[in-house]
């Protein structure tokens, strides 16, 4: 593990595998941390077996990163520059861009802006993309996640409290995740029409926050599809999750 300070000084920690080829950058959802969301589940794993150079990186508010509770620390455009600069740090001359949910609008962000995204992969997302311009606020709201945070949670709808539950399992801060909701309450994506890149969308097949993922996948000119077994929490755990994943990259 490693920090760096990124584009307004905020200290952020990252993960190297190493490996060969172009270098598979992940990020991961809300909540979730590279333990949680690539590590435990056997993804990483998967990937060193495909022989790729795998770098992970804590959002901001999350996991090992520095964790500020004021919102305005964060913005959708704010962690795509986390993103940008950790690559500017490396030096990567080109990758492959992976985000999971949160990370996936991230990863879209990321390869609308920057030309070293080659391949592009995001899970945990489906037509809210297209309709709500990024998460899908129809099924949770920032403000359900952030009464989910608060207290002992009551109050919380239904979709939130998975949420809640894994903030409490992992010993997230709760108070910067609230402010990581509150930040990212915008929709930052009019069309995904503009990345070229090869993309594999992933959802799990009973996934609320991923409905309709054929939809996004025909949105991008060259775009594909891996249904996977599970839930939003689930998915990445199942087998084919990972294995739709390095299919692609190979």
């Amino acid at each position: 593990m490693a920090k760096f300070s990124s584009w307004d000084g905020l200290e952020l920690n990252y993960r190297v595998w190493e490996g060969a080829g172009v270098p598979v950058v992940l990020q991961h959802g809300i909540v979730a941390d590279t333990n949680a969301n690539w590590m435990s589940v056997g993804v990483v794993a998967a990937l060193q077996q495909g022989g790729h150079r795998v770098i992970s990186l804590d959002a901001r508010g999350h996991g090992r990163s520095e964790k500020p509770h004021d919102a305005d620390r964060y913005s959708w455009r704010a962690m795509a520059d986390d993103v940008r600069a950790l690559y500017d740090h490396l030096g990567l001359d080109e990758v492959v861009q992976v985000g999971y949910s949160m990370g996936g609008i991230i990863s879209i962000l990321v390869a609308q802006s920057d030309e070293r995204v080659r391949r592009l992969v995001v899970g945990g997302i489906g037509s809210g993309v297209v309709d709500c311009g990024g998460i899908d606020w129809r099924v949770i709201n920032a403000e359900d996640i952030v009464t989910a945070m608060r207290g002992d949670g009551s109050g919380t709808v239904e979709q939130a409290k998975m949420f809640r539950i894994l903030a409490d399992v992992l010993g997230a801060d709760r108070e910067a995740i609230a402010a990581v909701a509150r930040g990212l309450s915008e929709a930052p994506i009019k069309t995904v029409a503009d990345i070229e890149a090869p993309t594999l969308v992933l959802a799990g097949d009973a996934d609320p926050f991923a409905a309709e993922p054929e939809r996004l996948a025909a949105a991008f000119p060259n775009g594909s599809l891996a249904v996977v077994p599970g839930d939003h929490l689930v998915a990445t755990t199942h087998p084919k999750f990972a294995a739709a994943l390095v299919d692609f990259l190979a």
